[in-house]
C-alpha cells in the first residue's frame, strides 16, 4: 500500500485571481468549473482553489491563524522573490527590502486570498 499527495486545496473569495496568482508563480494549466479552479504544473500536485464566498483569510502571523501552509524551495531565491511579487504575493517576512549580501534564508508571503506560503533555498 502507498498514499500520495494528489492535491492540495486552497479557498478564495475569487477563483481567478487565486489561480491566476499559482498559474503565474508555478506554471502550467488551469482547468475551470464553476466552484473549483485545477492548476495542474510540472513538478507540483495539482493545486485546486475552491470557491468560498465569505473567505476570513488568514491574518498570519498576527491575526487569524493559517491552517496550512506551502513551503516551496528555490535555486535562485532573488528571482523567485521578484516572480513571486510581480505574480500578486504580498510578502510577509522579512517585509523589508532583502539585503543581497545577506546569507539566504526563507522568506514568507500570502497569496491574493491571504494564504501564507514560504520560498526557501534548495
Amino acid at each position: 500500500m502507498s498514499i500520495n499527495l494528489g492535491a492540495v486545496s486552497f479557498d478564495a473569495p475569487d477563483l481567478d485571481l487565486e489561480s491566476t496568482f499559482w498559474q503565474g508563480l508555478l506554471g502550467g494549466s488551469v482547468t475551470r468549473t464553476p466552484t473549483h479552479h485545477f492548476l495542474r504544473a510540472d513538478g507540483f500536485p495539482v493545486f485546486v482553489v475552491q470557491l468560498v464566498p465569505g473567505l476570513v483569510p488568514p491574518g498570519w502571523p498576527d491575526g487569524n491563524p493559517q491552517q496550512m501552509h506551502v513551503d516551496l524551495t528555490t535555486d535562485d531565491l532573488a528571482s523567485a522573490d521578484r516572480k513571486a511579487l510581480a505574480a500578486g504575493a504580498r510578502r510577509l517576512r522579512p517585509t523589508g527590502d532583502v539585503d543581497p549580501a545577506a546569507p539566504p534564508s526563507g522568506r514568507v508571503y500570502a497569496s491574493p486570498a491571504g494564504h501564507p506560503f514560504c520560498l526557501r533555498p534548495a
